[in-house]
């Protein structure tokens, strides 16, 4: 049985390249979003870091890690399902709540 999509930890994402959700912090530029991101390595573009391109073609954007709360695989593609009711919503929780009590 395969694990539930859910809302994940940063600390765990992985940083092999592949492509994952993120949800993006809201802040004084807007509300909390959800983005397309891939760990990067250093290159010519940039330092090693969170980066998403799929927006604007030939635009590249690079996250901080203080702006991502947390990630989730890409979910699968559903033939016939509405776009809408595949995408996830940004998690909109306490930050406690989703890194735990620390106790």
């Amino acid at each position: 049985m395969s694990e539930p999509v859910r809302w994940r930890q940063m600390t765990s994402a992985p940083k092999d390249g592949s492509r994952i959700l993120v949800t993006i912090k809201s802040s004084e530029q807007g509300p909390a979003e959800v983005d397309v991101a891939y760990w990067a390595r250093a290159d010519q573009h940039g330092i090693e870091g969170w980066r998403a391109n799929d927006s604007y073609p030939g635009h590249m954007i690079e996250y901080p890690e203080t702006e991502l709360k947390c990630w989730m695989p890409m979910p699968s593609a559903s033939a016939g399902a509405e776009p809408s009711a595949t995408l996830p919503r940004p998690w909109d929780g306490d930050e406690q709540e989703l890194y735990g009590s620390g106790i």
